[in-house]
């Protein structure tokens, strides 16, 4: 995957979360062509203000919903076919973990463009504020 593509997914998968509280389901092949598709963000500005929404809609969705809704079923579907039924809170840590993922993915892309790798989970090799 390109790195433009890959950050302006992880600067706005936060909005998954939003949509495992706030919708029932989600069809990623919907058999009347419609999608989903944003415009991609060009500048690092625009994708800061994305994850900014994202975080901000994810957290509003969060702080709206209670423990037993969370325990009720998300679906995902392909071409109307369901390819994944989860507890909401389920579906939510693994955005969780799948967004470190797609993160852990930008810093090999940083270390291969030259730049610098931030500290994530703790001191990277670029990053002394820990010493």
């Amino acid at each position: 995957m390109i790195f433009g593509y890959l950050a302006d997914m992880v600067a706005t998968m936060p909005s998954w979360i939003g949509m495992a509280i706030t919708r029932d389901e989600l069809d990623i092949a919907p058999t009347d062509g419609s999608t989903m598709k944003q415009e991609p963000k060009e500048t690092s500005g625009a994708l800061l203000s994305g994850l900014d929404k994202s975080a901000a809609d994810a957290r509003s969705a969060l702080e709206k919903t209670t423990d037993d809704y969370l325990m009720t079923t998300w679906k995902l579907l392909a071409g109307g076919k369901v390819v994944m039924e989860a507890p909401r809170h389920e579906v939510i840590q693994d955005t969780f973990n799948h967004w470190a993922h797609h993160r852990g993915q930008m810093t090999v892309y940083l270390r291969l463009m030259g730049a610098k790798v931030p500290a994530i989970y703790g001191p990277s090799a670029d990053d002394n504020t820990f010493k």
